[in-house]
C-alpha cells in the first residue's frame, strides 16, 4: 500500500517498514485490549461517581474522541493540554490525543493561573481539556493569556464528578457562555459521526507523544518531550517493574499529569488492567477503593504511605489480604514506614526516576537473601534506588568533572547519570538546556548518590536546592522571587524542612531590611507568598535571622540553613503549626535566629 525503503546489513535478508519496521506507539496497547478483553472494566471512577467503561468501550470513545479533535483543526504534532484531576476522562485523553496525531501535555493539577498561562503560552497548546472543578483557574489563565497578546486555546469542558467532595465546587459550567467552550461528551458524540475516520499512526516511533513540564520558572519553563518509542518501551518496563500479572487494577493515587501516570496510564492497558480513577487521595478512599474494587496495585510518595500507615494505626485498620503492591517514587520512605507497610499487608517497591526519564528509571531489585535480615535492616535496603529498568541500558554514578564512574563503596559520592531509550527527546524549544542535560552521551540527573558493592545505587543528597513536597517539585528559586517582592526583605533563602505528612515543606530564612518595618511577622510574610504562589510552594515555616551564611564568594550556604532547618525538628501534621500572631515558638511556623 505504498513505497517503503528497506535496508540490509545481513546477506539475505531485509528491514523493511512495512513488514518488520512498524513503529512503537502504546497505543497499540488499546487497541490489543479492545480485542483481547472487549467486555473487561477498563476504567471506573474509585466510588459510585461515574458508569464503568470496557476495553471495547473505551477504543471506540477514544476513536471518536480523536476524529472530533481533527474536526477542530488538530493537525499532527499539535499540542493538546490537559488541565484535570484523575478523573476517567484523562485515561482516554492519553490515547485519543495520540491518535489524532497530536502530542498530550497533562497540566500539574495544582498549578495556578499564572504558571498554566506560561506553560500554555510556550507549549502554544491548541485545546485544552478542564475538568470542571479547575474551571476558575483555567478562565484566570486563558484571561491572562489574552492580556498577554497570546493566542488562547480552544476550551472543552469536562464535566463528569466523581465524588461528593467535588459536588460543592463554586465553579459553575453556567458562567461560561455557551457558545464559548465544547463539552466533552457531546464532542465525542460528535465524533462518531465519522465512520471513515482513521487513526494518525506515527510515521516515526521518534514522533512526539507528551510534552511534561518539569521543574523550571515562569521566564524559562522546562518542558519534556516524550516520543512514541520511549512511552512504549517504558510502559512496559514499569509494568514489569510492578510484577503486574493479567489483569491488574491499579488505583491512581499517583497524579496522571505527573509523567503520564509514570507511564501506567498506558502500561494498564497493555496487561488490559483496570484503571480506578481516585480524585482525592485520603486514606479511606484507599481502603475503601481496595475493598470494593480488589485493588492490585497503586503508588505515591512516601506522603502517601505515611498517610496511609498513619490513618491505618488511627482506625486500626485489618491487614489487607491479598497483598497490593505500591510503587513508592521521590524521596526513599523511611524504613518505619516501609515496615508498617509491610504489617498492613502492602508490599513496597521503590525506585527512582526523573521527568526526563519517563519518570521511573531504577528499581531497587529485590533480593531473597535480603529476607532473612532483621527489619530494619531489611527496610533500609528497601529504601535504595537500586538498578536500571529494562528500558534504560545504564544507570551509574560518575564524578562530573572527568565522568569517570565512582569507587562501589558505599561511600565516594558522585552524579546520577543516565543513558538508554527512555531518556527524552530534549526541552522543547530549549537546545541549550538539551544539549547541557545530555552532555557526554549521558542524562545528567543532578542527583547525588553512592553505588554499593552490589552495584545498588542510593541517593544521597540533591545537587540542586529542589524541594520535594508532597511529590511534587518546588522550585525555591521562585519562592526566594516571591519572598523578595516583600518590601521589608533584604535578603531570602529557601530549603526543605522536614514535615511529617508533605516529606518536606518549603522553609524560609529572611534578613530584614535595616530601617524597614521589623514588625512583619512569619504569618504575613506565608500569607504574602501565598498570594504569589500556588499553595504547595508557598513556605510553611518563616526564620528571621540577622545574618545568612555566606562563602567567601558571597553565596549563600543553603548546606548549613539545610542542617538548622533538620534541627528544628519535623513538621507535624497535614499542615504546619501554627502560632499567634506576633508570638514565636521554637516548634512553630516562626521564629528569630542570630544565625
Amino acid at each position: 500500500t505504498g513505497h517503503y525503503a528497506c535496508t540490509s546489513a545481513v546477506q539475505g535478508t531485509m528491514l523493511c517498514t512495512a513488514a518488520n519496521n512498524v513503529p512503537l506507539t502504546p497505543i497499540s496497547f488499546l487497541q490489543r485490549s479492545a480485542v483481547a478483553y472487549p467486555n473487561r472494566i477498563a476504567i471506573v471512577a474509585s466510588d459510585h461517581g461515574s458508569t464503568p467503561r470496557t476495553w471495547r468501550e473505551t477504543w471506540v470513545r477514544c476513536l471518536s474522541l480523536a476524529d472530533a479533535l481533527g474536526s477542530l483543526g488538530i493537525s499532527r504534532h499539535d499540542v493538546v493540554a490537559v488541565f484535570a484531576q484523575n478523573i476517567p476522562a484523562v485515561c482516554e485523553l492519553h490515547f485519543g490525543i495520540p491518535m489524532a496525531g497530536a502530542v498530550i501535555c497533562a497540566l500539574n493539577s495544582r498549578l495556578d493561573a499564572a504558571m498554566a498561562s506560561t506553560l500554555l503560552t510556550h507549549s502554544e497548546a491548541k485545546v485544552i481539556f478542564v475538568d470542571s472543578v479547575l474551571l476558575n483557574v483555567a478562565l484566570e489563565a486563558l484571561t491572562l493569556m489574552t492580556k498577554a497578546g497570546a493566542r488562547r486555546p480552544l476550551l472543552v469542558l469536562i464535566k463528569e464528578v466523581l465524588d461528593e467532595s467535588s459536588q460543592g465546587s463554586d465553579t459553575n459550567p453556567a458562567t461560561i457562555a455557551r457558545g464559548d467552550y465544547y463539552e466533552y461528551e457531546a464532542l465525542i458524540n460528535n465524533g462518531r459521526s465519522s465512520p471513515d475516520f482513521s487513526i494518525r499512526w506515527p510515521t516515526d516511533e521518534n514522533d512526539p507523544i507528551a510534552l511534561n513540564y518539569t521543574s523550571g520558572t515562569t521566564s524559562r519553563p522546562k518542558g519534556v518531550v516524550y516520543s512514541h518509542r520511549g512511552a512504549y518501551l517504558n510502559s512496559i518496563a514499569t509494568v514489569l517493574m510492578h510484577d503486574m500479572a493479567s489483569a491488574p487494577v491499579y488505583l491512581w493515587t499517583v497524579p496522571m499529569f505527573h509523567c503520564n501516570g509514570w507511564c501506567l496510564v498506558w502500561g494498564v492497558a497493555a496487561k488490559g488492567g483496570t484503571n480506578v480513577c481516585l480524585r482525592r487521595v485520603t486514606a479511606a478512599a484507599v481502603f475503601d477503593s481496595i475493598a470494593r474494587h480488589g485493588v492490585t496495585h497503586m503508588g505515591g510518595a512516601p506522603t502517601v504511605l505515611a498517610m496511609i500507615v498513619n490513618a491505618a494505626a488511627a482506625e486500626e485498620r485489618m491487614t489487607i489480604r491479598p497483598p497490593v503492591t505500591v510503587k513508592a517514587g521521590g524521596a526513599p520512605p523511611p524504613p518505619q514506614v516501609l515496615l508498617r507497610m509491610e504489617a498492613l499487608g502492602f508490599n513496597v517497591i521503590h525506585g527512582y526516576g526523573l521527568t526526563e526519564t519517563y519518570g521511573p528509571a531504577t528499581l531497587c531489585a529485590w533480593k531473597p537473601e535480603w529476607d532473612a535480615l532483621p527489619p530494619e535492616q531489611r527496610a533500609a535496603v528497601k529504601s535504595r534506588q537500586g538498578i536500571r529498568l529494562l528500558g534504560l541500558e545504564e544507570v551509574d554514578v560518575k564524578d562530573p568533572a572527568t565522568m569517570r564512574s565512582v569507587p562501589a563503596d558505599g561511600r565516594t559520592v558522585g552524579e546520577v547519570m543516565l543513558r538508554g531509550n527512555t531518556v527524552m527527546r530534549g526541552y522543547y524549544k530549549d537546545a541549550a538546556a538539551t544539549a547541557e542535560a545530555l552532555a557526554g552521551g549521558w542524562l545528567r540527573s543532578g542527583d547525588l548518590a553512592v553505588r554499593h558493592g552490589d552495584g545498588y545505587v542510593k541517593i544521597v543528597d540533591r545537587s540542586k536546592d529542589i524541594v520535594v513536597s508532597g511529590g511534587e517539585n518546588v522550585s525555591t528559586i521562585e519562592v526566594e522571587a516571591a519572598l523578595f517582592a516583600h518590601p521589608a526583605v533584604a535578603e531570602a533563602a529557601v530549603v526543605g524542612r522536614p514535615h511529617e505528612f508533605w516529606g518536606e515543606t518549603p522553609c524560609a530564612f529572611v534578613r530584614l531590611r535595616d530601617g524597614g518595618d521589623r514588625s512583619v511577622t512569619a504569618e504575613e510574610m506565608m500569607a504574602f507568598c501565598r498570594a504569589r504562589l500556588p499553595r504547595y510552594m508557598a513556605p510553611r515555616t518563616v526564620v528571621f535571622v540577622q545574618e545568612l551564611p555566606k562563602t567567601a564568594t558571597g553565596k549563600v550556604q543553603k548546606v548549613v540553613l539545610r542542617e538548622r532547618a533538620k534541627a528544628m525538628g519535623s513538621i507535624s501534621g497535614s499542615t504546619s503549626s501554627k502560632t499567634r500572631k506576633g508570638k514565636r515558638s521554637k516548634s512553630g511556623s516562626a521564629m528569630r535566629s542570630k544565625i
